[in-house]
């Protein structure tokens, strides 16, 4: 348990409204279902029978948050992130070792994070293979061809 004291909850405050606004941020993007995994561990602290109703809270959350952005309700959204900093500050509060894994999540669900999607595995089989096998996981831009041929691939039309 943290000691009681002004500097100790202004950075609780402080990281609990970190994690609670990157939280938020994170129901409205096309990551939330990863994001939401990490939560349910966090919040559920590794006791598998409270994972479901993390995972119901978290839902619940983001019906609230997205039907508050269809109202262009600014007040209900708020009150989506001010509900969540309060749990966070609370799970901060009794559990010390909660900050540093806190502060790795945020790190992971930081906008440009490299999020890892899952492991891939490849199996070639059926003789010998004479060709190339490539395995990647995030590409960027690629261009192929020549770029002064203008009818070429990559080339300009």
């Amino acid at each position: 348990m943290y000691e009681e004291g002004a500097g100790v909850d202004a950075e609780l405050t402080a990281l609990a409204t970190a994690g609670a606004t990157a939280l938020v941020q994170q129901m409205a993007t096309d990551g939330w279902a990863q994001a939401r995994r990490r939560l349910v561990a966090y919040f559920s602290r590794g006791r598998s029978e409270d994972e479901e109703t993390v995972e119901g809270e978290l839902e619940e959350a983001r019906a609230d948050l997205a039907a508050a952005r269809v109202a262009d309700d600014a007040d209900a959204a708020a009150d989506v992130t001010a509900e969540w900093r309060n749990r966070i500050r609370r799970t901060l509060r009794a559990d010390p070792a909660a900050a540093a894994e806190l502060r790795t999540l945020l790190d992971e669900l930081a906008p440009g994070a490299v999020q890892r999607q899952g492991d891939v595995n490849n199996t070639i089989s059926g003789g010998v293979q004479h060709d190339m096998v490539i395995q990647a996981g995030t590409v960027g831009s690629i261009h192929l061809g020549n770029p002064g041929d203008p009818g070429g691939p990559g080339g300009r039309r």
